[in-house]
């Protein structure tokens, strides 16, 4: 039976894109044009995610991003999508997203993922070991601690953030982030846009075993997809080349900035290439928005997210601002005035 989603939120994922031939300033600027026009549509949040050692993409220093999409928009929510906190000391992560409340008030979102979300050679540039990560549960709580109202008696306060009481998201691509996220009672973000294969599984954990906290009375389910909208289907899938031609370099572990789109990728990628990338990225709405719109509305119908998160990481600048553009024509979401 069809449901209604026209009260569903849908927010936006960004990497921060650095295009072939092109600076990081360069990426940075398209990139506060990108959160400007998700502004202007009426999308509901603005996240961006932590990589490093990567050319094509330019968020690595995430919080100093956000700060700077803060300062140029009004009121789209913004956030991490997210910060890797293995990588980072959780007092670290408060005073920075405490900074951010403090100066963009109650518009900040703190996504927190378990990945390094990187490789290892960096994240020992890091000054980070990989067995960090066990003690992300731990993590989490001690982030939580220094955001809280019970840091008085604390001989080590985050200054900013305590007290901010940031909202905070855990991020996740199997039952791992999804128990937890119900164990604390903390919205949970499952990143089917490139890893879709336990997304079911996750979900249903995640509702399943929901514990209501402070933060949340009940369970709270984005997922993340990939859509890329034109005025045609042919031109959406040739841009959407990008976007798999980047995953083919990940897989081989290939470094570059994001390149430009192909008419043909039989000569870029293998048969267990297009395979492989096909299943990584079939959470993926490409094409016109009557094309896209039965089947987008048949995922939202079959898994019932309460928010969808949609990212569009290709070359060129003008397709993915057309793209966010093109959303109201999907007659699928009541977007914000």
């Amino acid at each position: 039976m069809s449901q209604d989603h026209r009260n569903l939120p849908i927010s936006f994922l960004d990497l921060a894109p650095v295009p072939q031939g092109k600076t990081v300033a360069d990426g940075i600027f398209q990139t506060v044009s990108i959160a400007k026009c998700a502004e202007e549509v009426g999308l509901n949040r603005y996240w961006m995610a932590e990589h490093h050692n990567m050319p094509g993409i330019a968020s690595a220093a995430t919080a100093v991003l956000l700060s700077h999409i803060g300062s140029q928009t009004q009121r789209i929510r913004i956030g991490s999508g997210g910060v890797m906190l293995p990588n980072h000391a959780p007092l670290t992560i408060a005073e920075q997203f405490g900074t951010l409340q403090a100066l963009y008030g109650d518009r900040i979102d703190l996504g927190l993922g378990r990945a390094p979300g990187t490789d290892g050679a960096t994240f020992r540039a890091l000054r980070r070991q990989m067995n960090d990560a066990e003690r992300f549960p731990q993590d989490v709580q001690e982030l939580q601690f220094f955001l809280s109202n019970d840091t008085q008696a604390s001989p080590v306060q985050a200054i900013p953030g305590a007290g901010a009481n940031v909202p905070i998201w855990i991020l996740g691509s199997s039952l791992f982030g999804a128990t937890l996220a119900a164990h604390l009672g903390l919205p949970y973000a499952f990143a089917s846009h490139f890893a879709p294969q336990m997304m079911s599984q996750a979900i249903q954990a995640y509702r399943e075993n929901f514990k209501p906290s402070a933060h949340l009375q009940a369970p709270y389910v984005m997922l993340a997809a990939n859509m890329l909208l034109a005025n045609d289907d042919t031109t959406a899938h040739y841009h959407f080349t990008s976007a798999q031609q980047s995953f083919v370099r990940l897989r081989r572990g290939e470094r570059g900035q994001m390149p430009k789109p192909v008419q043909d990728m039989s000569a870029i990628w293998s048969q267990s290439e297009k395979m492989m990338v096909d299943n990584a990225l079939s959470v993926s709405f490409v094409g016109a928005p009557d094309s896209v719109r039965p089947k987008l509305a048949a995922f939202l119908n079959q898994h019932q997210p309460d928010e969808l998160i949609i990212t569009a990481n290709v070359f060129d600048q003008e397709a993915r601002l057309q793209s966010l553009k093109l959303i109201p024509k999907l007659n699928l979401f009541t977007l914000q005035s």
